[in-house]
């Protein structure tokens, strides 16, 4: 089930992980890299992997943040062309050196994982809106792009990280 389908929570915003299909990680690598980067932290349901457990969509939950993130993997032809398209628009922006060599490798993507992230909403008023934190989504985000040796992008600003 999304999170868009849970009253409980508000889409905020949507990150991207480009990388090469080849090095799409197990659902279990990523479950052990976060438990040994936050600990309990985070908690993962709705999982769903390919026969070889490579993740194909997840939802992570980050309660301390008053947030979660939903996980689904894409690739082939379309997220390549995507994925040029995004550089293309990236190079016409000043761009520092060390980022340069990011854009070429971004042109070669095939795969892709959209992190859509949402911040958990309270029925009271305004008790709990100051406690959300995008902490949790950094760390998840560094997560998959070292596993994937991806190329994190939030695609509204134009910034990679």
């Amino acid at each position: 089930m999304s999170l868009f389908e849970d009253r409980r929570y508000q889409w905020r915003e949507t990150y991207f992980v480009f990388f090469d299909p080849d090095r799409r990680p197990k659902l279990q690598t990523l479950q052990s890299k976060l438990d040994a980067t936050a600990g309990t932290h985070f908690s993962i349901a709705n999982a769903a992997t390919d026969a070889r457990g490579r993740i194909e969509s997840l939802t992570i939950f980050s309660p301390d943040d008053f947030a979660a993130m939903d996980i689904s993997f894409l690739a082939g032809a379309e997220v390549r062309e995507e994925a040029r398209d995004l550089a293309n628009e990236l190079s016409r922006s000043p761009c520092p050196p060390e980022k340069q060599k990011d854009l070429e490798r971004l042109k070669r993507c095939q795969a892709r994982f959209d992190v859509l992230h949402f911040e958990q909403t309270s029925d009271a008023d305004g008790e709990e809106e100051d406690l959300f934190d995008p902490s949790g989504l950094l760390i998840v985000l560094e997560a998959l792009t070292e596993l994937t040796d991806g190329i994190a992008i939030d695609p509204q600003s134009g910034t990679m990280f």
